[in-house]
């Protein structure tokens, strides 16, 4: 994964998103799909393809992002993911919706764009 935690513009991978640049990240885009992650949970690594095919197809619409949960254990509370995979869409700055579990990557994108 990309470990460049810059907040660029139109990316077309998952941007590496931290308890410090989190705020700044949901802010800044329009919408952003976060991803609530860690690297020991199964179901988490099923849906990471899906996330970086997402990204690419949706770039300059939807921004990615993923959030390493035992990393940054800060946001993950804020939000109070209690399983992982999840991935919240945010909207203009708040969340607009959630989806928890693995899912193939067309039920994803179907939920995503229900949302935004």
């Amino acid at each position: 994964m990309e470990e460049n935690k810059e907040l660029v513009e139109n990316p077309d991978h998952p941007l590496h998103l931290t308890d410090a640049n989190f705020a700044d990240a949901v802010k800044k885009y329009g919408v952003i799909v976060v991803d609530f992650w860690a690297s020991w949970c199964m179901p988490c690594k099923m849906v990471a393809p899906a996330i970086e095919s997402l990204a690419k197809k949706h770039q300059g619409r939807v921004v990615f992002g993923k959030v390493n949960v035992d990393e940054n254990p800060d946001t993950p509370s804020k939000f109070g993911i209690m399983s992982i995979p999840t991935l919240i869409v945010f909207k203009d700055g708040k969340a607009a919706g959630t989806i928890v579990g693995a899912m193939p990557e067309k039920a994803i994108e179907d939920k995503i764009l229900d949302v935004i």
